[in-house]
Parts: C-alpha cells; structure tokens; sequence
C-alpha cells in the first residue's frame, strides 16, 4: 500500500496543490484527473520519488513493487519488440538463465555435488513453473498483438519503431511485469481504438492497484472505480465509475455555491453593521469583534467554468464545391506491399466524418492518398474545387520553437493577420494575460497542443483534418474542442481514438480494415470495436468477451445510476437532512437517558421534572422524523421504480 498525507507544493509563486491524501491499494482503480497545470504529473513524481512535497508525508511499500509509465518515453529500450517487452518479466527470464547454467553444470558433475546442483535445479524449477515461466514468451506477445503488433513487428528493432510505437512495447513490458501499484500517465495518447478496447479489458480485472490520468471518458467510464480530481488547490475523491463522479461532483458544487452564497450573505451582513455603527462609541467594541472575525473567516471559493478552459474558435471559410473529397477504385502501395484498394466513397461539404482503425491499417495512407502526397497505384483519389484544408498532427507540437514566446510563435505561423488582435485570438485558446508571452519550453504538454491547434485553425480553411486532437488536452479543453468542432461550418476528417468524441461530433464513419476503406453512414457502436475473433473453422465467434459484456453492463448501469440520481437529487439531500436531524436527536435522547438512569440526579426533584419533559418531547420528536425519514425513502423508492 502506498498512502500520502496531506501534501502540498508550489511551482514557483504558484500553488499546485495542498493538503492532497490518498490511498493506493489493491484493486482499486483511480483516475487522476484536472484540467492542464494543476499538477497531475507532479503529483505522480511525488509519490514515485521523483519530487518531494513541499509538505506533507508519503509511505511507500518496503517490499511492493511500482511501475510507471510516462507521457514521454524515458528509458532506453534495446533488442527487438518482443525482447524489450521480455525485459518486464527479469525475474523469470533470470530464472530461465540461471536453469540454463545449471543444466550445464549437471552435465560435468557428479557425486555429491551434482545432489546439491539437483536440489537447487529442482527448486528453481519448481519457482520458475509456479510464476508462468514457460508461458512467458507467448504472453509477451499476447499483450503485443493487443496493442496492436502482428507477428513480423514484433522480431523488429525497436530503434526502428516510431516514438507511438515505442510507447506501447514500454507500455506492454510495464503489462507483463505486472506491478503491485502502476501509475500510468495518458497511456491511450497513442492506441487506437481496438487497442484501446483491449487496454480496457486488462486493466478493468486488475488486481493490484492502479492510478491513471486519462481524458479519454469512455475509457475512465470503463476502468476506474474511483476518481481523484485535483482541481488546482486540493483534491476531491469519489468512488465509482466517471459517471458516478459526475453526478457527485455535481451535487459536492451545488452544496459549495450554496455554502459560499450562505457565507456571502453573513459577510455582508457584518459589513453593513461595521458601516453602520463604525463611529458610534457604544458599538465600537462590537464592531472591533465583528472586523476580528471577518479577518478570521476562510472564504468558500467556488471555481467558475472559465478558469483552465480553452475555447476554440474558427473563421469563416470560403465556400468549397459541394464535393470536397472524392476516391474512385482507389489503392495504394508501399513498393511491392499493397496497403489499399478498392477504396470508393465520396464526402460531401459539411460532413463530419471519423476515420477510425487500427494502427497500421491504412489511415495515413488514405489521408496521403487525398492530399496527394502519395500517388494512386489505381483508381482516383482527389481533393474537390476550391477546398482549402488544415491539417493538425501530434508532430506540430515538436515543430514549435521553444525559445519563442507563445504569441511570436503564433504570428510566425499565422502570416497575414489583418486587423485581428493576436492577443484576443489566443484568449480564445486558453492563452490569457502574461500566459502569452510564455516561452513555448516552459508549457505543459496539454498547452503546447492547444497552440499547435490554435496554428492549424486559426486561418479560414473549409476542411479541417485533426489527427489525434485530444492527446494532452484535459477534460475541460476536450469539452470546449467537441463544441468549437460541432460549431464548425466547414467540413471536418477526425482521426481519433477518443469514442466519447466521435459520438458526440460525427455524423459518420470511414472504417479502415482489411485492406480497404469504407464509407458509413451514422453511427454504427459495433463499428468502434475490434471485430469478432475468428475461430479455426473459420466460423464466427458469436460468443462475446465476458470482461467487455461485464464492462457495458457497468457501463449501462452507471448511465441507470446518473438517470436516478438526478431524478431523486431533492428527496435524497431531504432524507440526509433528515437523517442528521434524526440521529442529532438520538444523541440527545440518549443522554437524557444517561442522566435520568443516574441516581444522584434524583437529588434534585425540579430537575427530574425538567429531564422527564425533556425525555418525552425528544422521544416523540425522534418519532416524527423517523416517520418522515421513512416516508421520504418511500417517495425515493417510487421515483427510481417509475424510472426503471
């Protein structure tokens, strides 16, 4: 188990966090969320090690093991795929070694020493059997195929793979070693959406402990049992799944606004008395108790919607043929590799598509294939009339200079910014006050892909192309990027990993799969999943993993439990209330009782007749609010059951 206790750190004049506790132990499964800044990935560092707290306490486990995962690869890795991921099962791979040395060794010995070479082989044996030894080469490349490896990219090099490719071998060495505690920061940034699918599955069984960042809600919907949120001074955890934390967050910030509107009013009204008797000579030591203790209150804060929130803005493009891109018996190659063909669909002004697929099956090609950055082997692949397009990839992001400030790197790639106020145009991505004149080395990973968006759209294009926009944005950027998006006027191709996105911007699907690219309209759910597995007589597996059947039911639950919750939000804060005033009066019932069984309290006749009153007013009172209380959950049960 790891706990921390009451921590806190600054960056700089900045405050992070404070007073943040939490607990990691088994089987639970926490989200870290927040928006960019507050300092999720150096609360990560505190409790790895890495940092120290300004203040505050972390015990970590003297015998457990922990392992992380970064946003950025930070190890080296060596060997091929296969071998890399091995790495993250050294303690069996030593052990195989170590039998290996001794099966040498057997075949030169006898006698005595050969028994005590044979007691140890034999015990070695037996430890390596017990850990899965033998079944550890074709576990390795289980999780590899998950993520997304065939057979021939896993004996690659893995200096040869691209840095998404990196990720995930570290990724599924971090799998196979299978941590007591794994920390894993934005580990979906580079899967696709099978292997995101499949990353589901893993980590909703697991059995040790587990704590991620993710702004991908499908996949915290689908993993965590509990959410932490920092939400730039402390930390506010709550159990359940992304949807329970909704409704509970929600519900937290009403009490809040209602708390902070309670204390308002009684500051104002202290205020108004202080005005008023200021210079009254008989008020005046009344007056100096209320200033005291307007000086002592700690002020309720309610954070607005504004704060951390990019909001993403488009100019009006010219209008584009009504036909904006357009593949005719299209295909593609690489040499002799054949990656497309027979690609046909066309897409018409002011669709939204989604271009979804695993890795590797063609998605950059066909984007390639449009633009014409790569040819047709057959077939016609071709841009409409008077389209102008923008293009976002995760690469922009190592394009800009970090030795310029935000706003000289935004002008430079701007060009001609007639009379708009760059300033005023970066406030709308997040970038406010001296934020602007930031070195681009100093932002965060979420600020630097805001800017590299703010670059691709802030001139007029009528087709955007955003690949893997969401990737370091948090969860209040991606809200206001699903906005600006169904806002959009122009068309919009999304390629994207991110479900929760898709179904909320796009109107339709191009699936890439098996060769070949095709067109759908609407959203089909089935179409975001891997296809079903096929079995060795070539006949369709019908039967659906239980871990995913499992997972949509808790996912069908939670949308049940939010639908209820909101429903009965009123009657339940009543039946709390209620509650509290219930066992208040019990607590006093009960030491009236105390006090009347005591037999010095008889000494005094006039208090027995005060107690015996008291007893019988506060019986018949716990009476009464037991009945409403039971009422109430009555009322409760009706309402869920009309929701059912």
């Amino acid at each position: 188990m790891l706990t921390a206790t009451a921590i806190s750190k600054a960056q700089g004049s900045k405050q992070l966090f404070q007073d943040v506790s939490l607990q990691l132990s088994d089987r639970r499964r926490i989200a870290l969320i927040g928006s960019n800044g507050v300092g999720k990935t150096t609360l990560i560092e505190i409790l790895l090690g890495i940092q120290d707290p300004d203040k505050g306490t972390v015990n970590r486990p003297a015998a457990g093991s922990i392992g992380y995962l970064p946003q950025t690869l930070q190890d080296e890795l060596v060997g091929t795929a296969l071998d890399a991921t091995l790495e993250g099962a050294s303690h069996i791979t030593d052990l195989e070694e170590r039998l290996s040395e001794l099966r040498e060794r057997l075949s030169r010995v006898e006698g005595p020493a050969q028994e005590h070479l044979l007691k140890e082989y034999g015990d070695l044996q037996s430890r390596f059997e017990h850990l899965g030894g033998y079944a550890v080469e074709s576990e390795a490349q289980r999780v590899l195929a998950g993520l997304g490896f065939d057979s021939e990219t896993m004996v690659r090099d893995v200096q040869e793979l691209s840095g998404g490719w990196k990720m995930r071998v570290a990724l599924a060495r971090l799998l196979l070693a299978k941590p007591d505690i794994m920390i894993l920061d934005e580990p979906t940034n580079h899967l696709d959406v099978d292997s995101v699918t499949w990353l589901e599955d893993q980590l909703s069984e697991w059995r040790g402990c587990l704590l991620f960042v993710s702004h991908d809600r499908d996949f915290i919907d689908s993993v965590a049992n509990r959410v932490i949120e920092l939400d730039g001074h402390s930390s506010h955890e709550y159990v359940g799944s992304f949807s329970d934390f909704v409704t509970a967050r929600e519900l937290r910030l009403s009490q809040l606004e209602a708390l902070a509107a309670h204390q308002k009013r009684k500051i104002e009204d202290t205020e108004r008395f202080i005005e008023r008797f200021r210079y009254k000579a008989s008020k005046a030591k009344q007056v100096q108790s209320r200033i005291k203790a307007l000086d002592r209150v700690e002020v309720v804060e309610v954070l607005t919607a504004k704060e951390l929130k990019a909001k993403f803005q488009f100019p009006e493009p010219r209008r584009s043929s009504r036909i904006v891109a357009e593949f005719d018996a299209a295909g593609a190659a690489y040499g002799d590799r054949q990656i497309l063909k027979d690609v046909s669909f066309v897409i018409e002004r002011g669709r939204k598509v989604a271009l979804v697929g695993p890795n590797g099956a063609g998605k950059t090609t066909l984007l390639r294939l449009l633009l014409g950055e790569l040819s047709v082997t057959e077939g016609k692949a071709r841009l409409g009339n008077k389209v102008d397009y923008a293009r976002f990839t995760q690469n922009l992001t190592e394009m800009l200079d970090p030795h310029k400030t935000v706003l000289q790197q935004f002008q430079a790639s701007l060009g001609d910014s007639g009379d708009r106020n760059l300033r005023t145009v970066l406030g709308g991505f997040g970038f406010s006050g001296v934020q602007v004149d930031q070195k681009i080395g100093d932002l965060s990973g979420g600020e630097t892909t805001r800017l590299a968006l703010a670059t691709t759209m802030a001139n007029p294009v009528n087709l955007l192309i955003l690949d893997e926009p969401t990737n370091h944005l948090d969860l209040p950027s991606c809200d206001h990027l699903e906005n600006a998006l169904n806002a959009y006027p122009g068309t919009l191709i999304l390629v994207t990993h991110d479900r929760y996105l898709i179904r909320n911007v796009a109107d339709s699907l191009i699936v890439v799969r098996g060769g070949t690219a095709t067109w759908h309209d609407g959203l089909n759910e089935e179409l975001l999943k891997p296809p079903l597995v096929e079995k060795d007589n070539g006949s369709s597996n019908q039967s659906a993993n239980p871990h995913r059947q499992e997972r949509e039911a808790r996912k069908v639950e939670a949308r049940r439990r939010s639908k209820v919750s909101e429903a009965t939000r009123d009657l339940r804060k009543e039946r709390d209330d209620l509650e509290r005033e219930w066992e208040q009066a019990e607590s006093e019932l009960a030491e009236v009782q105390r006090q009347l069984a005591n037999t010095a309290t008889y000494d005094d006749p006039s208090k027995v007749t005060a107690l015996t009153r008291e007893h019988e007013q506060l019986k018949d009172h716990a009476a009464q609010l037991m009945e409403k209380y039971d009422t109430t959950l009555r009322r409760i049960a009706r309402k869920e059951a009309e929701i059912e």
